[in-house]
């Protein structure tokens, strides 16, 4: 055998990418019309989406409800026959002296942000979940389609060390070998089979079978340094603390307008009759509610106790955004970084090189087993790569949920860095 030569066919075989990765290098992913149109299906069939909708409505309701009066009027009608008649009508009203309708408005505004934010926060959520199921069964799919080509391969293998044992080119352990190659490489491919329905069923747990994914944009995403990250304030989970913290300082007005009693004005007219006399009769009355037995003063510490919270809540998760935006990025710049090297080191194409080691291996140039060790670190060499381009989009997904980008990536509107 030609060590020379084997040395060669071996190095040439470490960069081994499949048809499957024969995309342009650095090649950025757009978003196409039909994701984005399968993205707007997944988010009207989502049970959860249609949940956090209705959520939103009956937040807008509330606001309605908060900015009406916070009193009604009473109406009371009086008769009375006796010695004297009488017969009146009275209408009384209690006054908002303390502000409850302005403190219940505010609290119910921020409520009302606060759904909105939850709404927007959940359809990220859902994009980002579905998102990363279709990209990792579109790369399941080109996994198994790889192992397919394998098991192709091997059983093409076995079937000419069988002819070649006939002749007597090759021992009875070599032909061994190619049998176990064939048998190793058809458990692999149900392994990779299982993987692809597995992620098939992470897909369809999200918005069920309705929705048909559109095929993985070619190439890798585009470097994260393209994307401009949102502002901290405009995190959806910020704002929807931001809005919380908001109705909890709102909470404190209206458990303090609350321990305010407010008076109600009555007016009373009618008629008094006694005997041959009539007499017309108006009565101005104000009372007032006097908080002795509760003053309201619990519900006050409970509010500001509440306020605090959710002040701290706030602060907390302000570092948490931080310090993910700087992970996400981190993590997806060095998996685009090794996928970029692997694609520009790819070498001449799959079946090339195969061809090229059962040529050597009929020749005697190189054994069985090397044929084999090389012919099996391509294909291992090119499930890597697939994986790797995998965790790439996966890193790539969760970089723009972190930034605050992802729906606008999915409208097309990533807020690109100037150059």
């Amino acid at each position: 055998m030609s060590v020379l030569r084997a040395a060669l066919v071996g190095a040439a075989c470490v960069f081994y990418v499949a048809r499957a990765l024969a995309s342009p290098v650095e090649g950025e992913a757009p978003v196409t019309a039909p994701l984005r149109n399968a993205m707007q299906r997944v988010w009207e069939a989502s049970p959860e989406v249609q949940a956090a909708r209705a959520d939103v409505e009956a937040a807008n309701a509330r606001l309605r409800a908060a900015s009406q009066p916070v009193y009604n009027p009473s109406l009371s009608l009086e008769a009375e026959n006796a010695d004297v008649d009488r017969r009146t009508a009275g209408l009384s009203l209690p006054l908002d002296l303390s502000g409850k309708r302005r403190a219940r408005t505010s609290q119910a505004e921020a409520e009302q942000r606060s759904r909105e934010a939850s709404y927007e926060l959940l359809r990220r959520d859902i994009a980002s979940r579905w998102l990363k199921a279709w990209s990792s069964a579109a790369l399941a799919a080109r996994q198994r389609e790889l192992g397919e080509h394998r098991v192709s391969l091997m059983r093409r293998f076995d079937a000419l060390a069988a002819e070649r044992l006939a002749v007597g080119d090759i021992s009875s352990p070599e032909r061994d070998l190619a049998g176990l190659a064939l048998g190793e490489a058809q458990i692999q491919q149900a392994s990779l089979a299982g993987n692809e329905a597995m992620a098939r069923a992470a897909l369809e747990a999200i918005a069920g079978d309705a929705v048909t994914p559109p095929p993985l944009p070619a190439g890798l995403p585009p470097a994260s340094a393209s994307i401009v990250p949102a502002a901290l304030d405009e995190q959806p989970e910020l704002v929807k603390l931001r809005a919380d913290e908001a109705g909890a300082q709102a909470g404190i007005a209206v458990a303090r307008a609350a321990r305010l009693p407010d008076p109600t004005v009555s007016l009373t007219g009618g008629r008094v009759n006694t005997g041959a006399r009539t007499d017309q009769v108006i009565g101005v009355s104000v009372s007032m509610p006097l908080p002795v037995l509760n003053s309201g003063r619990a519900e006050i510490d409970a509010a500001i106790a509440e306020a605090g919270a959710a002040a701290a809540t706030l602060r907390a998760r302000q570092l948490v955004t931080r310090a993910s935006l700087r992970e996400t990025q981190s993590r997806y710049d060095a998996l685009l970084a090794a996928g970029n090297a692997f694609r520009a080191g790819r070498a001449a194409a799959f079946e090339d090189r195969a061809a090229l080691l059962e040529k050597l291996w009929r020749a005697g140039e190189i054994s069985t087993s090397d044929y084999l060790v090389q012919l099996k670190q391509n294909l291992d060499t090119a499930l890597s790569a697939l994986a790797l381009e995998s965790q790439a989009w996966q890193a790539w997904l969760d970089y723009l949920a972190a930034a605050g980008r992802l729906t606008d990536w999915l409208d097309g509107r990533t807020q690109e860095a100037s150059p």
